[in-house]
């Protein structure tokens, strides 16, 4: 039993106080960005003093190494660049990285601003389906409801995600009464 207790006690987290705390965080930016209820959950679970946190946090944004509206604005135009997801995807994967809901809308709504959605979904699934004749894959049922619900994944509207594979397949308009039912 004392083995086990003293296994447990050297795999808890240490606790620290407000300058290690700093120093964590400081860490922690160095590897990747973060907005700030991403760093604040972080830091609840080593803080000794839960009264910490907040001054931390603080003197993180003092110094410029946290700004959640550059964080998001960072990453929504990342995602569009480098993986073309869609605004709906871009906007959930926003919240779950705990950014405030109407700066995640106002940011999503920016860098999505001059983009042309339906090229969007064309480039998407060029890439995702590189090396197949569309037009023959999407004509069986399977791969046509596989590729519809990989760009509603992505965050692509449904209006648009089916008058592009309308474009592949004579099928799609049977998408649209299967997304009336949801």
């Amino acid at each position: 039993m004392c083995v086990q207790s003293e296994a447990m006690r050297q795999s808890a987290p240490k606790r620290l106080d407000a300058e290690a705390l700093y120093n964590y965080a400081l860490r922690l930016l160095g590897g990747r960005a973060f907005s700030t209820g991403e760093l604040r959950e972080r830091l609840q679970r080593r803080a000794a003093d839960p009264g910490d946190i907040e001054g931390v946090l603080l003197r993180c944004k003092e110094y410029g190494y946290l700004n959640d509206r550059k964080f998001a604005e960072t990453y929504a135009a990342s995602r569009l660049e480098n993986q073309s997801h869609g605004r709906g995807r871009v906007l959930r994967d926003l919240r779950q990285r705990k950014v405030a809901p109407a700066l995640a809308e106002k940011t999503v709504k920016a860098v999505y601003e001059e983009v042309d959605e339906v090229a969007l979904i064309e480039t998407y699934l060029g890439r995702k389906f590189r090396g197949k004749n569309l037009s023959e894959y999407l004509a069986e049922e399977k791969h046509l409801a596989s590729a519809y619900r990989r760009l509603r994944t992505a965050g692509f509207s449904p209006g648009n995600s089916i008058r592009v594979l309308k474009r592949f397949s004579a099928r799609a308009d049977e998408l649209e009464d299967t997304e009336a039912e949801s």
